[in-house]
């Protein structure tokens, strides 16, 4: 049952210190009152006609402050906060416009949570239709804390405005768990006649990953192309998506109801491209990645690189896709991550296994990998890679499958930095003008 907390709190001038605050303006707005670094820093801080908490920066200087208030925690478990945010002249709201939580005790000290104190934690912009946009995030309530600090920031934005209105602070049912069980086949196909052939190749252990309960399984790069020794079988391969290795795949997902991601090269028209394609437990193809990152070999063979970085929204969370040599190179993994994805599937022919690690962990997600590098290489494995950067599931042998569960809502907060994904969109740079 959700439990609304109305509270009105005045100034704590040592709850400021112990913060870090050293200076604290007079405004206080139904329990809000306001902050600033530096008085020479401070925003403009009023209340609009509708009760709205506004911040205004000065133009000439990229001022800084919040609006702050104070929520005492009257049981454990989980909480939400949410609240509307509507700028103006803010060109990176993410970085500009941002809500921080800190769980204290009664002196505004930082708690400990298990090893280490429990860091602030930064709700997420929801996509949002209107001049609204929705903040919000759920988050469990450390033990030993007795109250919540609720930040609402307006920084480096100079001449940019915010106004905040309908923020609530609730006690929460703990979230159900969004749990997926993801698998990988590691197999290599030789002496396929066909494309047909190489395909059918993979129709057992589909199958068995099936059987293991798996609702998402990915194949390795170019199925269709390995192990058939074609002079130029990058051209020769490539087949319209949707096409007749789409349609059998189609086929073997909707027999198993799962998701399948499928390395195959496409012809659109007079060009090719390196593709990952997913394939819907209905059968049909619910999209395509065309591989960005080109090597050498393939540009040679006349394969050309896409341009857009998809994420698909399916029914236990956020995928993206990249192949192969894309994990060599941050930015394919840092613009899915942007756009909300919560793990990537990488078809691959082989690579450095330390990239896989790294771009797990710098964008805080799972990736599934599938390769054709035999296990006991010191190269890319088949297998689950946690936000982490662990490999917390692979097999050693070729024609086998792996299984795993993996919780897209759990969070392992890092040594002093906390909740890294949570502060990846607040804190990572912008573009640089050019």
């Amino acid at each position: 049952m959700m439990q609304t907390l109305q509270i009105r709190r005045a100034i704590i001038p040592g709850l400021l210190l112990s913060c870090g605050i050293p200076w604290a303006l007079g405004l206080e707005h139904e329990g809000w009152f306001t902050e600033s670094p530096r008085a020479e820093i401070s925003p403009d801080f009023s209340v609009g006609d509708a009760g709205e908490l506004v911040a205004t920066s000065d133009a000439r200087i990229p001022s800084q402050g919040q609006w702050v208030k104070i929520f005492p925690l009257a049981g454990k478990g989980f909480c939400r906060f949410t609240i509307q945010r509507r700028i103006d002249a803010i060109t990176h709201a993410r970085r500009s416009a941002v809500v921080k939580l800190t769980f204290t005790d009664d002196k505004g000290e930082l708690v400990q949570d298990g090893d280490d104190k429990a860091r602030p934690v930064y709700p997420a912009d929801l996509e949002t239709p209107g001049e609204w946009t929705t903040v919000e995030g759920t988050y469990p309530v450390p033990a030993r804390a007795t109250q919540a600090r609720v930040e609402l920031e307006l920084r480096w934005a100079p001449g940019g405005s915010i106004r905040w209105r309908n923020g609530s602070f609730t006690l929460v049912d703990p979230p159900t768990p969004r749990t997926v069980r993801v698998g990988a086949v590691h197999f290599r196909p030789r002496k396929g006649k066909s494309a047909r052939d190489n395909c059918e190749m993979f129709a057992p252990l589909i199958a068995d990953a099936a059987r293991q309960g798996a609702e998402l399984v990915v194949l390795p790069e170019c199925v269709t192309l390995c192990g058939r020794g074609l002079k130029n079988g990058y051209f020769q391969t490539a087949e319209s998506i949707p096409g007749p290795s789409t349609e059998y795949f189609g086929t073997l997902a909707k027999e198993h109801e799962l998701y399948l991601v499928v390395g195959l090269l496409e012809r659109a028209e007079a060009l090719v491209y390196n593709v990952a394609v997913l394939i819907a437990p209905d059968g049909t193809v619910a999209g395509t990645y065309r591989k960005v990152c080109i090597p050498r070999e393939e540009i040679k063979g006349g394969v050309v690189p896409g341009s857009e970085y998809p994420v698909f929204d399916l029914p236990f969370g956020k995928l993206g896709m990249m192949v192969c040599y894309d994990v060599h190179f941050p930015e394919v993994a840092r613009e899915l991550g942007k756009q909300g994805a919560e793990l990537i599937a990488m078809p691959i022919w082989g690579g450095h296994p330390d990239l896989a690690k790294a771009r797990a962990i710098e964008n805080q997600l799972y990736l599934i990998t599938s390769t054709y590098t035999e296990a006991d290489r010191d190269w890319m494995r088949t297998g689950v890679w946690t936000p982490a950067g662990e490999l917390v599931a692979t097999t050693e042998t070729w024609g086998t499958v792996v299984v795993h569960e993996i919780d897209l809502d759990l969070r392992a907060p890092w040594h002093y930095v906390g909740d890294f994904r949570g502060r990846i969109p607040r804190e990572r740079p912008v573009a640089p003008a050019r």
